[in-house]
């Protein structure tokens, strides 16, 4: 089961998902000592250049304790209130601990179907993919104030495994109170040894998860299942203690700590098989005999000058399929203009966008790393 592990610190872009039971001491309330240690140690792997998107749960945790609520109540509606109480406090307390340090935060509050719709997707991409560029940190959590059954059965780990799709991270890091993954739960058998590596998505694995505990929706289940996720679009997961001593920049410095859940393939190989299965194309775009060659060959993004011809209807971020002159399919994508739009702009060089429709999101009709070649 062992597999070989990479260094973490050669991964550029982390996912680092925070639970509930980390973030919240039920005498306390939020756990300020913790977000500090962790601010200051995001801050240092940024001075390793490593890009940090930070997934955090306790909103409804930290809603109760403000509320003076001691049990978690059943109606999704107090559920929703708890949330909306309970974020403000949890964004000052990340906002007042990286302003220590001068870096800005950001609140990003996400649904999965936020994540399920493509035009959203593309719209929560560029917004993240943006706020890394300019050194913020965004701090992500699903909207629990406007969800309804994801308040009771959704689960961060998820949410973090989406994000780590969603903005390309090479690594998603979940910190919980265990350890990490052990052969058999710790609690009840003193001899279970720690899993220090494996497959995700290896089903022998899913035998020692077990349940989640009060504090957060979770369990060592969907973490695993998160980490199967992550696999898809190539991230490999650790599972660590969030309470060890630098967890986060003795991860970067090398250090095997937690389990450690390796992909099956490399992140961009894994990236575009999973676009080429998951999504039905919308539409059809004709390329003339230079772009084909320059897909083909050069390995590079679709611009709208190499395209003659638009057919279908759809929306930015849906699947289309690129034909040649002889209508064969040689290649298909993530479209970054709605279709009306991309009939406009076909057959122009890239600095002729923001004239013609007024604004310019990408220079590419198609980019390179969400485009499959047939």
């Amino acid at each position: 089961m062992a597999m070989h592990r990479p260094a973490a610190g050669n991964a550029r872009r982390w996912v680092v998902k925070v639970g509930s039971a980390l973030l919240t001491d039920r005498e306390q309330g939020i756990n300020g000592a913790l977000i500090e240690d962790w601010s200051d140690q995001i801050v240092a792997l940024a001075g390793r250049a490593i890009e940090v998107v930070l997934v955090s749960s306790g909103a409804v945790a930290v809603g109760m304790q403000r509320l003076g609520w001691e049990r978690r109540p059943p109606e999704v509606h107090l559920l929703q209130a708890a949330a909306a109480v309970g974020q403000m406090g949890l964004v000052q307390r990340y906002e007042s601990a990286f302003q220590r340090h001068g870096v800005h935060t950001a609140q990003i509050l996400l649904t999965h179907a936020d994540l399920a719709n493509r035009e959203r997707y593309l719209n929560a991409r560029s917004a993240l993919q943006g706020l890394l560029r300019l050194g913020v940190v965004p701090v992500v959590n699903e909207n629990d104030t406007v969800v309804t059954d994801e308040i009771q059965f959704g689960d961060n780990d998820t949410l973090a495994a989406l994000v780590a799709n969603l903005v390309e991270a090479d690594m998603l890091v979940i910190l919980t109170d265990q350890d990490g993954l052990y052969r058999a739960d710790p609690r009840s058998d003193p001899d279970a040894g720690l899993v220090p590596s494996a497959r995700a998505g290896d089903p022998a694995l899913l035998a020692m998860a077990g349940p989640g505990g009060s504090a957060g929706r979770g369990g060592m289940l969907t973490k695993l299942r998160a980490a199967e996720k992550a696999a898809r679009s190539g991230a490999g997961t650790v599972i660590a203690a969030g309470r060890e001593p630098a967890v986060l920049t003795r991860l970067a410095g090398g250090e095997k700590l937690g389990t450690y859940l390796a992909p099956g393939r490399g992140r961009l190989a894994a990236r575009k098989q999973w676009l080429a299965g998951q999504l039905q194309s919308r539409g059809r775009l004709t390329l003339d005999d230079g772009a084909v060659t320059v897909l083909q060959q050069a390995g590079r993004s679709l611009l709208p000058v190499g395209v003659t011809r638009v057919e279908g209807d759809f929306a930015r971020g849906e699947l289309v399929t690129c034909l040649d002159g002889a209508g064969r399919e040689v290649a298909r994508g993530l479209i970054n203009y709605p279709a009306d739009d991309a009939r406009r702009i076909i057959g122009h060089a890239s600095d002729r966008i923001e004239n013609i429709l007024g604004y310019v999101d990408e220079p590419e009709l198609i980019h390179r790393d969400n485009m499959v070649m047939l």
